[in-house]
């Protein structure tokens, strides 16, 4: 036998290998947490996704005030980064090289930053800031509070002290802004010269350019690090578990405190044993479903998309 061709036929066999290994790997925490969270589907059934009851001592969990702060942080996180990510990401594309390589260091350093340093700038210096300045200035000042509907969305019952669903969701912004922003910058830099050359040659302005051409012609990278960043922010534990307040209330207003199933899990699964241990597991399951459930959705939606984009089904 040709040595080449074995080569050849090992490395795509060592290749598949890998890739099944990935998929068994995956579906191996999908039994895991399974498993182990039985007993809690066999004693609350799908009400455990709804009931907002968590108490320990009579031995009652639910999982909707962690499901729902996970669902408002990342979406304030997403509200805040994507905007910031793509215009930095625009301009780093033709910024002169002096300015551009620097700021693309300083942002990928962000990258780097532990978590924990996250969690404890926002504790020290975010949550102080928003307490004396922020929180006052759009509830007091501005006077948003009295606002009818926005006024509620913003400051709930409780009031504000800093802490809550607001202050974890800029935590978690300026977490995954580096994540998207380097991915959107190698996708706009992917771009055809001659397409964008095009563009400004029959009139179009860079807003207009970057609009109709760079996104459409990198939809899938822009995509991917959305995603990407979506991904980070949902399973997100020691920042957030710094500036949340760590309650078990259903979000009613963004000043408001409360909790993330990954903060939850942080929060009690040391001490954790019997029902309480596997109402746990079950939020992990709930959590990794989320995430497993957007990729598969995002995939769908680039599917169906494809042909208005001109690319091959």
């Amino acid at each position: 036998m040709n040595p080449l061709k074995a080569t050849d036929s090992f490395f795509k066999t060592f290749c598949l290998a890998c890739a099944c290994l990935i998929g068994l790997l995956m579906l191996s925490f999908f039994v895991q947490l399974f498993v182990n969270s039985s007993e809690a589907w066999r004693e609350f059934g799908l009400g455990f996704l709804f009931s907002s009851e968590w108490d320990p001592v009579a031995g009652k969990f639910g999982a909707f005030p962690s499901i729902a702060g996970t669902l408002l942080t990342t979406a304030i996180a997403l509200a805040v980064a994507l905007p910031l990510a793509f215009v930095s990401a625009l301009y780093l594309t033709d910024a002169p090289p002096a300015i551009g390589r620097v700021l693309s260091q300083a942002i990928d350093l962000l990258a780097a930053i532990p978590s924990v340093i996250y969690g404890m700038w926002g504790l020290f210096v975010l949550a102080p800031l928003m307490q004396n300045y922020v929180q006052p200035f759009l509830a007091e000042t501005l006077n948003l509070q009295a606002v009818p509907v926005l006024g509620g969305l913003l400051v709930g019952e409780h009031g504000f002290n800093g802490f809550g669903f607001f202050t974890a969701g800029l935590i978690l912004a300026l977490m995954i802004l580096p994540y998207v922003c380097a991915i959107m910058r190698d996708v706009f830099k992917m771009t055809p010269a001659v397409l964008r050359e095009s563009a400004y040659g029959i009139g179009c302005t860079k807003w207009e350019c970057a609009k109709d051409v760079v996104m459409k012609y990198g939809i899938r990278g822009l995509l991917g690090g959305v995603f990407v960043g979506l991904g980070r922010a949902l399973g997100e534990t020691m920042a957030v578990l710094f500036v949340i307040g760590n309650i078990m209330d259903v979000p009613a207003a963004l000043f408001d405190s409360g909790t993330t199933i990954a903060a939850t899990l942080a929060n009690n699964f040391a001490e954790a044993d019997g029902l309480q241990r596997s109402a746990l597991f079950a939020l992990g399951l709930v959590l990794l479903v989320m995430a497993f459930g957007i990729q598969v959705f995002a995939q769908y939606y680039l599917h169906l998309t494809s042909s208005k984009r001109g690319e091959r089904s």
